[in-house]
């Protein structure tokens, strides 16, 4: 008759349950992921399937008995905390961009142009959204999945499952993290804000020098147009900053 002890169940649940529950709550945490289009299943498959691919590259595991239940919940609030972190600190360097996009879409106008967003519930505008989509696909183009994964591996090194379940906050400090979103985006952002400057500061001295001229009726157009060449010039040089940043907050769980 087969049989199935409690020490060899906890045996074989261990070691996939921690890391399934991290990477769920990451999923969770993460744009693109976390919107309501993605189902349910997919977010819960795809999760056990990198838990279980990872099993070779992940450390030992504790046995955690089923009857300790506050220890139970502690572990389940550590991985949680972790996992929705790591998305946190991938959504910051989205909503870095994002907010890039809102910077260069006021000195260019189209901030005007508002609507709404079902990803965030709020308004948008079209610069937003444009650098918004193009991040998304930026992030497949330069393998950060991949660099997600790999933070999510070594997070099981820097924090693992027992001891302090809460020592990430005291090491990786994420409520220090939302001034990254102004520092990155303005970081970005800089170059076409200091040339759609340098235009409205030339509109200026002409409206001063040729008032006949209607300035608003060209001053709106040129300054459109000038911004929109200018995003299109600046896309390929767009990967590097969001390389770094995403490196940068990710190192904190290695």
């Amino acid at each position: 008759m087969f049989s199935v002890t409690e020490a060899q169940l906890l045996a074989w649940l261990n070691p996939l349950l921690w890391p399934f529950l991290r990477t769920l709550s990451l999923f969770a945490g993460m744009p693109t992921f976390s919107q309501r289009a993605v189902p349910l299943r997919l977010r819960i498959g795809l999760a056990f399937f990198v838990s279980l691919c990872a099993q070779p590259s992940l450390p030992q595991m504790p046995v955690i008995p089923l009857d300790g239940l506050p220890l139970l919940l502690l572990l389940l609030a550590q991985q949680m905390l972790i996992g929705l972190a790591m998305g946190f600190a991938v959504r910051v360097v989205f909503a870095a961009l994002e907010f890039a996009g809102e910077l260069i879409g006021l000195q260019m106008g189209l901030n005007f142009a508002g609507f709404f967003d079902p990803s965030t519930g709020g308004q948008g505008t079209s610069s937003s959204r444009f650098f918004g989509s193009m991040v998304a696909f930026l992030f497949i183009a330069i393998n950060g999945h991949l660099l997600l994964i790999n933070a999510l591996v070594q997070s099981f090194q820097a924090f693992p499952v027992g001891d302090e379940p809460f020592a990430f906050l005291r090491a990786a400090q994420p409520h220090r993290w939302g001034a990254e979103i102004f520092s990155i985006g303005l970081w970005i952002a800089l170059p076409l804000v200091t040339m759609l400057l340098f235009v409205n500061l030339v509109l200026g001295v002409i409206s001063r020098v040729a008032p006949q001229i209607g300035i608003f009726a060209v001053g709106f157009p040129l300054t459109v147009s000038i911004g929109l060449i200018g995003m299109v010039a600046t896309l390929p040089l767009m990967q590097t900053p969001f390389q770094v940043a995403l490196e940068r907050l990710l190192a904190a769980f290695s």
